[in-house]
């Protein structure tokens, strides 16, 4: 049964000019439940500009005369089928008018990419428990927990020694350093929960539409002439915490077991500091077949919030 909404909302598409009041209802949900933000103003333009992303027909605004109501969006990578939903509102009506537009889009991903299902994914922190019943009582079901981890910098913090026969480069400047870390990166994560493989081109140009990222922040290891270990940062949360931020950090399988990881925390702990960051910020799947969690509390972090994943499958329409 199709969502209806009161004759008094309205719905369209955003655009790049809405990501100001956009911001300003998502951080004040954000604020009510866990007491801060948690966005920024560039986090949501860049959501609404991300290559790929079609917001005329894979993003809602409900108004409610004129105020925003609510929000909604559903995007993919790659083969899209792993689809990710961000919906805000408090209003319930407008909520199930958002998740039957972001199920239907879903569906017609399914379609389209030659699916007889999609995974559709949603993250509700654990704190949220008004939205977390909202979606089980919309059939999602628990999939995986994030918790955000940090360690906080008091000062200087001293540079790791480099593993033996093991060589740094930092900067992915070249498309020939830049692909080495696609491979790593795809070859690291294959097969773990979320991750959707893209072409090098896909990537390249999604990482290059960021706002926070640059090409500097990637750093790669070396054993014998092939990289073999990636770390991936971003200033995602420079702006609101002054933290750094370690979006992505994987090492291959069979170089693991030789402190390649820990080199990576602790450089980047170095890094931050040096740089007058306050701390450094990851987030882990607490379900990661590598014992990933063990390794960031072994260093010194701290789990500070924690995000649940639901899952919905999705047929194609």
């Amino acid at each position: 049964m199709t969502a209806v909404l009161p004759d008094t909302h309205t719905v369209r598409p955003p655009t790049k000019d809405d990501a100001e009041a956009v911001f300003d209802l998502v951080s004040a949900y954000n604020t009510a439940v866990i007491g801060f933000a948690d966005y920024t103003l560039d986090d949501m333009v860049d959501q609404l500009t991300d290559p790929g992303f079609e917001p005329e027909t894979d993003a809602w605004l409900v108004f409610d005369g004129d105020r925003l109501a609510g929000f909604g969006m559903v995007s993919g990578r790659g083969d899209h089928r792993h689809l990710d939903l961000d919906a805000y509102t408090t209003d319930p009506v407008v909520w199930s008018y958002l998740l039957d537009r972001i199920t239907r889009r879903a569906g017609e991903f399914a379609t389209q990419y030659g699916h007889s299902s999609v995974q559709l994914d949603a993250v509700a922190y654990r704190a949220d428990g008004a939205r977390r019943d909202r979606l089980t009582d919309d059939g999602f079901a628990p999939a995986t927990t994030y918790h955000r981890m940090r360690i906080d910098h008091d000062g200087p913090v001293a540079m790791p020694e480099v593993p033996a026969g093991v060589t740094v480069r930092r900067g992915a400047p070249d498309e020939d350093s830049q692909r080495a870390a696609h491979a790593v990166l795809t070859k690291t994560f294959e097969g773990q929960f979320g991750f959707t493989p893209r072409s090098f081109e896909e990537w390249q140009v999604a990482h290059e539409s960021q706002s926070t990222f640059d090409w500097s922040m990637t750093t790669l290891l070396e054993v014998d002439g092939r990289a073999v270990a990636l770390r991936e940062c971003t200033d995602q949360f420079v702006e609101d915490e002054n933290c750094g931020y370690i979006g992505r950090l994987g090492v291959l399988e069979e170089a693991r077991g030789k402190g390649l990881a820990t080199f990576l925390l602790r450089d980047q702990f170095a890094l931050d500091a040096a740089a007058g960051r306050t701390g450094t910020i990851l987030h882990v799947d607490t379900n990661n077949p590598t014992p990933a969690l063990g390794l960031y509390l072994s260093v010194g972090m701290r789990a500070e919030l924690v995000m649940d994943v639901l899952r919905l499958e999705v047929d194609a329409v």
